[in-house]
């Protein structure tokens, strides 16, 4: 019994409830923080593709050497120099950029908060899973009690000889039926344990019970998947921009003040000037680069269509599943109705057949399948209750929303 207890009741001593684990998932899952890390990344992406509309400046020094001077050229010349440049027109590549890494920051956040959804609806159905596992167990250890009570009977009346060997097995039988079930009951809840244990990322003690907020109306808006579907296609839409603007005028201004030092000078190899400003305007425009840049882009277009039929595709799919859900839940409430009435009559029935199994009146089957239907039944009628809140859970989660603020 204290394995038992250990192990479906104890294996998870301080409790926690269900809003607890999902609000530790948010920020200790591995999963969850590589998609923070990749966030933070495409953040500084962002800060640099804005930081390109600031001038450039540029320090520099270099030393030049001739062994055989030419006229009017010396033999050495040190200079150090200092340029600042700006780019003054770029045909929009630098807001195009800016406007993609924005799309791209967008599409990461999203990505991260569908992972969060995600991880907290799996953790749900662990959580109630484990539940209505435990409630299983607890029933068959029920079930062992009678079962040992009545071997430990049987036995007698075999040794009395009032009880033949093949009811003593019969029994026998059914009893360490119930404990080979039970044995793997316990592994089922170890090993969703676990999984509730990776998905939080810690430990996890007691389960709290918990439930959700009955659902009436949910104002039904687009998964998190969606939405970063959708900046993904405008990211790649803000790319096509970025290649466009290559075929504009490209206006570049750059100033350069130089400072220099001479060598091995003469009067026929003379200095020359200590330092020089330097101004720079200079214009480019692309005239021909044999379609390449207009074929990336229509490689750029393609791609955001087929994010586009994605779209399309996963908010029928959204659709689909959150008319399924709002099914799940009314299938639910009418499985708890008839589990409730078979685990009354079940009770009702064994009670009454174990006085007569007790007077004699009826043999060991109809006791065995009196036992079996009550602790089938009282197992079914927990698990009713525990489906019906993972179907509480699903309605929200295909509804868009955070579940966990939905928890009482």
């Amino acid at each position: 019994m204290k394995k038992i207890l250990f192990l479906a009741v104890g294996v998870l001593l301080h409790a926690e409830g269900l809003k607890e684990l999902i609000e530790l998932a948010k920020t200790q899952n591995d999963l969850v923080v590589s998609k923070s890390l990749i966030q933070s990344a495409k953040a500084k992406v962002l800060e640099a593709k804005e930081g390109a509309y600031y001038p450039t400046i540029d320090i520099g020094t270099y030393y030049q050497r001739s062994d055989d001077r030419s006229p009017f050229q010396v033999g050495g010349i040190y200079s150090g120099y200092a340029k600042v440049g700006m780019d003054i027109y770029d045909g929009g590549n630098k807001d195009a950029l800016i406007n993609q890494a924005k799309s791209e920051l967008q599409s990461s956040i999203f990505e991260k908060g569908d992972l969060q959804k995600s991880i907290a609806l799996s953790i749900v159905q662990d959580f109630f899973t484990i539940k209505s596992l435990t409630d299983t167990l607890t029933s068959k250890d029920e079930a062992k009690k009678y079962l040992k009570a009545q071997l430990e009977r049987m036995k007698k009346f075999y040794v009395a000889e009032v009880a033949t060997k093949d009811e003593v097995d019969r029994i026998e039988a059914s009893y360490e039926t119930n404990l080979y079930e039970m044995e793997s009951l316990q592994f089922q809840i170890l090993s969703l344990k676990k999984s509730l244990e990776l998905s939080v990322g810690k430990n996890v003690a007691t389960l709290e019970s918990s439930q959700f907020i009955t659902p009436i109306d949910a104002n039904y808006e687009l998964a998190d998947n969606l939405k970063a579907l959708m900046a993904q296609k405008e990211a790649v839409l803000k790319g096509s921009q970025a290649l466009e603007s290559i075929y504009y005028p490209q206006v570049k201004v750059e100033d350069t003040y130089s400072l220099y030092e001479y060598e091995r000078a003469d009067a026929t190899h003379p200095k020359g000037e200590s330092n020089q400003n330097k101004l720079l305007l200079s214009v480019n425009l692309r005239l021909y680069d044999n379609g390449i840049i207009a074929k990336n882009k229509e490689a750029l277009l393609i791609n955001a269509q087929a994010l586009d039929s994605q779209i399309h595709y996963k908010t029928k799919e959204q659709q689909m599943f959150f008319e399924l859900a709002q099914a799940r839940i009314q299938t639910m409430q009418i499985k708890i109705k008839s589990a409730l009435s078979a685990q009354k009559a079940a009770n009702s029935a064994f009670a009454t057949i174990e006085e007569k199994y007790s007077a004699g009146i009826v043999d060991y089957v109809v006791y065995l399948d009196a036992l079996t239907s009550k602790t089938t039944a009282n197992a079914l009628y927990k698990t009713s209750l525990n489906d019906l809140e993972m179907a509480y859970a699903m309605y929200y989660y295909y509804a868009g929303k955070n579940i966990e603020e939905y928890i009482k």
